[in-house]
């Protein structure tokens, strides 16, 4: 087993700087296409053999040092009862949103093991296939109200927005429910064999740090606090557009931050670095940068990992998923990259 992710979690630093990338199982890949052409994308998910396969393909193809499950954050709001919708051109939908109490009571908080069976069995099945570690994951509680209120993605989130402000004890109540699902999933799957455990924040850049620290922040503690309880395994913790929230965000109770592209690295480590419990780092590549000419993509790359030398751990990735434009041998050439670096053994 390569272990030089987990050991980066735990902030060990093995000589190796392992890497792995958001969205590695993904449209990139020609070998997913081949799969994906057969398949509807929520049929994809709840087929544990497919899903294995899709998550395996990058491990393998790429050589990086960590798989994730693969599978959508939305899943379990779909075993909450809502109607969960994948259209063309406008990406996940849910007919039915959620804006007032009577869609509230509707709303359950599912049993992984009953509800969401194919996500638990595929991570089983890959704990039989991998020699590498296995990372597990879901939305952000934040993240997810965002969808289930706006019924879509949003690039202002005003639903959201207005019920947080207007109609704050019903906005709370959602992500409370949304809180206790989230936890109990993540904690299923750190059973099945999840070694680690990524939670993702997508939307949470969207917030002011205020409301962020009112209408996101407990949630994403509850969440890591019900882990604490139940699992000893590496928390990641990932707020896309978070640069502004680095001050709160360092100082959760997780055990790696992962950073977005829009704060350099080496301030991130900085301010990372100044919380009573230092975290491991992961991040921070913009994921378009892997269209640069191969030199500049290197030197761009070695520059970071000079940075991330300071940091109590590292993990190299991107500052969000791979886009589905980019070329396989860009990202295989950074995983070359980022694995031919040579550091000190400390």
């Amino acid at each position: 087993m390569n272990n030089s992710f987990l050991s980066a979690c735990k902030g060990q630093n093995t000589g190796r700087i392992p890497v792995w990338f958001m969205r590695q199982a993904g449209r990139y890949l020609p070998e997913y296409q081949r799969v994906r052409r057969r398949h509807s994308f929520l049929e994809l998910c709840k087929r544990p053999d497919l899903c294995a396969e899709v998550s395996l393909q990058p491990v393998e193809i790429l050589h990086v040092d960590a798989a994730i499950l693969f599978s959508d954050i939305l899943i379990p709001m779909e075993a909450m009862g809502l109607a969960l919708e994948f259209r063309k051109g406008a990406g996940p939908v849910f007919p039915e949103p959620v804006r007032d109490q009577r869609a509230l009571a509707r709303l359950r908080i599912p049993e992984p093991e009953a509800d969401m069976p194919f996500v638990l069995e595929t991570i089983r099945l890959l704990r039989q296939q991998l020699t590498v570690p296995l990372i597990g994951f879901a939305g952000a509680p934040f993240t997810l109200a965002t969808y289930v209120i706006e019924g879509r993605s949003s690039r202002n989130f005003l639903l959201t927005k207005k019920m947080m402000y207007r109609e704050p004890a019903l906005y709370h109540e959602i992500l409370k429910k949304i809180t206790a699902c989230t936890a109990k999933y993540l904690t299923a799957q750190a059973r099945a064999g999840a070694q680690a455990l990524q939670l993702f924040d997508t939307w949470a850049g969207a917030l002011a740090p205020e409301d962020y620290a009112v209408f996101a922040l407990p949630y994403v503690r509850e969440v890591l606090a019900e882990l604490r309880r139940h699992t000893d395994i590496p928390l990641i913790y990932f707020a896309n557009h978070g640069a502004t929230l680095l001050p709160t965000t360092s100082r959760l109770d997780a055990d790696v931050l992962g950073i977005d592209w829009h704060v350099p690295l080496a301030t991130a480590i900085s301010l990372v670095n100044a919380a009573e419990k230092p975290l491991a780092v992961q991040g921070n590549l913009d994921p378009l940068a892997l269209f640069l000419p191969a030199r500049q993509l290197e030197t761009r790359i070695r520059a970071m990992l000079d940075a991330a030398r300071a940091a109590h751990g590292y993990i190299f990735n991107l500052g969000h998923g791979v886009v589905p434009e980019t070329d396989p041998e860009s990202v295989r050439l950074a995983v070359d990259i980022v694995h031919n670096y040579q550091r000190p053994v400390q």
